[in-house]
């Protein structure tokens, strides 16, 4: 280890060939195509005839009955009117399969469309949720309603925060169904089933609920980083499973499909998640259920099921159960309130925990923190807080660098005092290494002798770098996975954080009267934005704080590395971008005020014009000559 710039830059190059050789194996595919096209669908519910219960479980056991549904424009709804939810709940089978976010669009353009959540079937890319009872023991499936059950509600009902939909069915088995839906003002609805027998005969009959999606979703990222498909928690263990891991699931026989079945026996949840959004039934807490993540490859349907013990009720009696259906956006502050912990900024503004609430258990790591959590979660706590403190998410980045740099700041001055030892131990060093000849063990003795009589660590070098390699790869899980970087805007041309730079050097970034290359395209990542030019010019200044390196192949490497990289992170999110523009200024500045306090006065201008000299074979005598100029002892 020569010095530290050049180890900083080593190890820069060996994370960002990591990340290409990740590109490399693990490819995003192009976006497929909608693989259910509007035509005569068939819905089953997975909820047909129930085993009467036995001694060892009482859990209901569901069955496929398939059924016909009309078409979405076809069956008569109800408005869904909150704060920052709109679209309509249809009244044939009591489905919640019209939601839009009315807080988010597709793009950042004006005129985008708001996002749309759910979709009803027959549509592109169907994605909803229903509700029901799975017939028992006496009971046939028409007995209980289904799919295609037409529920009564109020004329002129909506559902809003204040006022919740009630739907009323009633069974040829004597049985009064009735379904309460309320929603509050973020993404939570709470589903309550009542059935009341007014027959003469006990029921037997299990409550449930499913989020179905017909086909793989037509915006699926597919990206190795990001988790996308089943998600559930069950008593204090997460699982994830991806649309592509489900079509690989053992066939279940009694599901009847490929299926991944868990008997609940206290806390948990199940749902879909895609990049940003997520859909997830949950029970109440405490509350023993039966979660499944099934696969039918004849429908090519994608189905999460809630399934709750079955209850008897007897004649003249009722039953009811409640559960809850998050449909929304993945907001951190948010899903952390539902966690019934509230975020690090409300908190250190003396919010308290929200009473009113059940807890939902471990609801905040439906967000995909990946392997690093450990790291991923304090960083974009702090990020938030900032952003929440600055009101700009850029400006929030770059302090965020300087509190990381800060607190890596003793391990950096410490690193290069040792690296500052090691140069004045060369002398000596080369001594023994005449001495020792070609004896290793005698060598690494003498060495490791020397080191402990100087009191040289040659290992403390490397610290804050190998320190820097984790905390890049989370900043960039953070800042890919996370909803608060989604169009979050920086200055000018910088709407959108997560997005790659939208300027080019194709129309001289906006003067010329045409547009820059589409994003994905070569042209695009040939004609970069101005953020990887400043990259370039960051990582190539840092260089210059120290002379090339004596060797030509080195200095070569070392010359061309911060435009490779420069092109290399030309289509990444312009957020990370942002933070490793700033993290290489902050370096920079930092280690010029060290090698000063040292004793040692880089001469970064000559350094810079040493390096457009034309060196011949015969001028090995200047590039020494530079080197020693290049850190003149005080």
């Amino acid at each position: 280890m020569d010095d530290q710039n050049k180890n900083l830059i080593l190890a820069t190059a060996l994370s960002f060939v990591v990340i290409l050789v990740w590109f490399l194996l693990f490819p995003p595919p192009e976006q497929p195509t909608d693989p259910n096209a509007p035509a005569q669908q068939e819905e089953t519910v997975d909820g047909g005839p129930v085993v009467a219960p036995s001694a060892q479980s009482d859990a209901a056991t569901t069955d496929s009955a398939p059924a016909d549904v009309q078409e979405a424009s076809e069956s008569p709804r109800v408005e869904i009117d909150t704060p920052r939810l709109a679209g309509s709940v249809s009244l044939q089978g009591g489905r919640i399969d019209d939601l839009q976010l009315k807080d988010y669009t597709e793009t950042i353009e004006p005129d985008s469309e708001i996002v749309h959540l759910f979709n009803p079937v027959g549509g592109q890319d169907a994605y909803y949720a229903l509700y029901g009872w799975a017939a028992g023991q006496g009971l046939d499936p028409a007995d209980v309603p289904g799919p295609e059950t037409e529920w009564q509600a109020e004329a002129g009902a909506t559902l809003t925060p204040d006022t919740p939909l009630v739907l009323t069915w009633e069974s040829p088995a004597d049985l009064t169904f009735t379904r309460q839906i309320a929603v509050d003002d973020d993404y939570m609805f709470t589903v309550t089933q009542r059935v009341e027998n007014t027959g003469g005969d006990s029921a037997a009959l299990a409550p449930y609920g499913i989020l179905r999606r017909h086909g793989e979703p037509v915006n699926a990222k597919n990206f190795f980083i990001l988790h996308e498909g089943a998600i559930a928690m069950a008593d204090g263990e997460l699982t994830e499973t991806s649309w592509d891991n489900m079509t690989d699931l053992d066939v279940n026989e009694r599901e009847g499909a490929r299926a991944e079945v868990t008997e609940v026996a206290e806390d948990g949840w199940i749902g879909f998640t895609d990049h940003y959004w997520m859909s997830t039934l949950i029970p109440d807490q405490g509350q023993r259920f039966r979660a499944t993540a099934k696969y039918d490859e004849q429908r090519d349907i994608y189905q999460a099921e809630q399934v709750l013990p079955t209850m008897t009720v007897a004649a003249g009696e009722s039953a009811e159960v409640s559960t809850r259906l998050f449909a929304g956006a993945k907001e951190w502050e948010t899903i952390r309130e539902y966690q019934n912990q509230p975020g690090l900024f409300a908190r250190l503004f003396g919010a308290e925990q929200n009473s009113d609430r059940q807890p939902i258990d471990r609801f905040v790591d439906s967000i995909d923190w990946g392997w690093f959590f450990f790291l991923t979660k304090p960083i974009f706590a702090v990020l938030h807080f900032l952003n929440g403190l600055i009101g700009n998410m850029g400006v929030a980045i770059i302090v965020l660098t300087l509190l990381i740099k800060a607190l890596l700041l003793p391990l950096a001055y410490k690193s290069y005092v040792s690296m500052a030892k090691m140069k004045e131990l060369q002398p000596e060093m080369e001594k023994i290494k005449e001495r020792a000849g070609d004896d290793r063990q005698k060598l690494q003795q003498e060495m490791m002798g020397l080191y402990k009589k100087e009191k040289v660590n040659p290992a403390s070098g490397c610290l804050p770098i190998l320190m820097q390699i984790p905390i890049f790869f989370s900043l960039y899980k953070v800042i890919f996975v996370t909803l608060e970087l989604r169009h979050a805007p920086f200055f000018g041309p910088f709407q959108d954080l997560s997005a790659p730079d939208p300027t080019s050097i194709f129309n001289l970034f906006g003067l010329l009267p045409w547009g820059a290359p589409a994003e994905g395209t070569m042209l695009a990542l040939v004609f970069i934005g101005v953020l990887p030019l400043l990259l370039g010019a960051s990582m190539w200044l840092q260089q210059k704080l120290n002379p090339a390196p004596p060797d030509p192949t080195q200095a070569m490497i070392f010359a061309w590395m911060p435009w490779v990289f420069m092109f290399m992170l030309g289509s990444f999110a312009s957020g990370l971008v942002v933070y490793w523009i700033a993290n290489n200024t902050i370096t920079f500045t930092q280690q010029y005020l060290i090698m000063r306090s040292q004793g040692y006065h880089p001469d970064v201008f000559g350094n810079i014009k040493s390096s457009f000299k034309r060196k011949s074979g015969g001028d090995a005598k200047d590039a020494k000559d530079a080197k020693k100029g290049g850190a003149d002892k005080k």
